[in-house]
């Protein structure tokens, strides 16, 4: 057998690169981890806006059912409800552009997405809202508007 001794230089060459292979490794699932931790963050803030906007209808003289709200049995004629609906929708579609750059970001599950898109479909399909829809949208990011174009849900007619 020819067994060459291998130098000393090349052993710290190899365990060198051990190292920086290590490194990178480390590193990948710090990185790995710390977008866990901003998806998690990310969520648990759009809980938060979520339930801080639900919670706004009892501020109405008498208070709103949200359930009230969202099966069409408000009567807005009645000024003060209307004011808080249309202040709702309005944060609601700040809250839907939110969602949109953070799913563009890549920092929103696909299934959370999905479900923001189907209630983003259905308020910019209600009729009595297209006029702070429209508002709102106006303000928004345009490709947000694009993809509720592309639905083929259109604002009601004038």
């Amino acid at each position: 057998m020819n067994m060459k001794k291998i130098s000393l230089d090349v052993w710290i060459q190899f365990l060198g690169m051990l190292s920086v292979l290590a490194g990178l490794v480390f590193v990948g699932l710090e990185m790995r981890q710390s977008q866990q931790i901003a998806l998690a963050a990310q969520q648990q803030e759009r809980a938060s806006l979520v339930t801080e906007l639900i919670g706004s209808f009892s501020e109405a003289n008498p208070p709103i059912s949200f359930l009230d709200f969202l099966n069409e049995n408000l009567n807005i004629e009645n000024q003060n409800n209307r004011a808080i609906t249309e202040t709702y929708i309005y944060r609601i579609w700040m809250v839907y552009e939110n969602d949109y750059l953070q799913y563009e970001l890549g920092l929103m599950d696909e299934d959370i997405w999905q479900a923001k898109l189907a209630s983003m479909r259905y308020v910019y399909g209600r009729c009595e809202y297209k006029e702070v829809t429209a508002r709102a949208l106006s303000f928004s990011n345009a490709d947000l508007l694009t993809l509720l174009d592309d639905t083929n849900i259109r604002l009601c007619e004038e």
